[in-house]
């Protein structure tokens, strides 16, 4: 019998303490896996290096005149302008059915996110001509089984619809969007922006920010100051960054997603630093005698050491493979929901979570190990 069957027989010989820290691990990677996946995905949108917004020098909640994107649109070095407004919407309830809904100037934003709205021209068409046209993101009209040409009523927690005095508008929906991983269009909702300007009680005329393609990369700066200089000490001052650094802010507003990550995932980790520790220390002293009659037998202190440290090697990489397993199962299950950016698995999790296994590994049998190899026969044989 060779020493990894040994291994894996040891490990086993009490399958229910087994089982339970293997969970306990699984777990904790899974947890790992899910929120390292959801990072990447809302901090790594595809962009263009000429894509930049300019947004309100406040924050990006703070609307701007609709002055602004006339004059951004003529700045030099702009090679094509657009307008968004956050609608604030959702359909159904409030807290499930959450959707990032825009109100854009359909024929620009095309232009400026062309690579990334590739629809049939029918489709296309019928959002430039119709007034209450929607368009949604593939995992959205999935979400809710949303057909095209169907009428959809969508609520709004900011703005209130003028013509009926709710919060509530109808549109038609004339198109999906594809998604791939990182694209800029993932979870949207677009709607037509004069219909959603002529119908709103209050902030017509203004828009939320303004994203615009340069000529060149390497005139980004210089555009960046033309226009911010040119709304300095205004009523609206502006800001204007890159389309990353936009992505980033935007996404901040979810709260620091890295120190989250870092919170939760320290403490749980920590947590079974201890139980996975003790627990392997308590089966090494259990099988005491067993070590002892192992160095009778010709086992030397040395493959004692390597075969305990391979016991809780084996437990910690059974245990992250299962979660990572589970994390890809529960990304699946969320991305059915599609009211949000579309998290896949992201490969990075395995750049962080291989070493983490390891070292969880290595840290919690070396101990035992280490008192496995310590331990003299006459003492091992010798204990009641």
């Amino acid at each position: 019998m060779n020493d990894l069957a040994l291994m894996r027989k040891n490990l086993f010989r009490k399958p229910v303490r087994t089982i339970l820290l293997a969970v306990s691990i699984m777990i904790a990677f899974a947890i790992l896996g899910v929120m390292l996946s959801f990072n990447d995905a809302i901090t790594n949108f595809r962009t263009l290096p000429t894509r930049m917004v300019t947004l309100s020098k406040i924050n990006f909640t703070e609307a701007l005149p609709m002055a602004h994107y006339d004059r951004i649109a003529r700045t030099e070095g702009v090679a094509a302008a657009t307008h968004m407004n956050w609608f604030g919407g959702y359909f159904g309830d409030q807290r499930s059915g959450f959707l990032p809904v825009f109100a854009v100037d359909p024929e620009t934003y095309f232009q400026v996110y062309s690579e990334d709205l590739q629809i049939p021209t029918e489709q296309r068409d019928a959002f430039f001509s119709e007034r209450t046209a929607m368009l949604v993101a593939e995992p959205v009209a999935q979400r809710f089984g949303w057909r095209v040409g169907q009428r959809i009523p969508l609520k709004s927690n900011i703005f209130t619809n003028n013509t009926t005095g709710t919060s509530t508008w109808e549109f038609t929906l004339v198109g999906t969007i594809p998604t791939p991983q990182g694209s800029s269009q993932t979870g949207s909702v677009l709607i037509q922006y004069d219909y959603f300007n002529e119908t709103i009680t209050f902030g017509r005329d203004h828009i939320g920010w303004v994203p615009f393609l340069t000529t060149s990369a390497e005139r980004n700066d210089h555009v960046a100051q033309a226009i911010d200089q040119r709304f300095a000490n205004s009523a609206d001052e502006t800001s204007t960054q890159d389309e990353a650094t936009f992505n980033k802010s935007f996404s901040a507003q979810l709260g620091n997603i890295a120190l989250v990550i870092s919170l939760v995932v320290g403490s749980a980790f920590i947590a079974i630093l201890l139980i996975v520790g003790t627990t392997m220390a308590l089966a090494v002293r259990e099988r005491t005698k067993e070590v002892g009659v192992m160095k009778t037998l010709g086992f030397s202190s040395g493959r004692v050491l390597r075969m305990i440290l391979g016991e809780s090697l084996l437990l910690a990489l059974l245990g992250a493979g299962f979660g990572l397993l589970a994390a890809m199962g529960v990304l699946a299950l969320m991305g059915q929901g599609g009211g949000g950016p579309q998290v896949n698995f992201a490969p990075s999790v395995l750049l962080w979570a291989v070493p983490i296994a390891l070292a969880l590994g290595l840290i919690t049998g070396l101990a035992p190990a280490l008192q496995a190899y310590r331990m003299r026969i006459v003492d091992a044989l010798g204990r009641r």
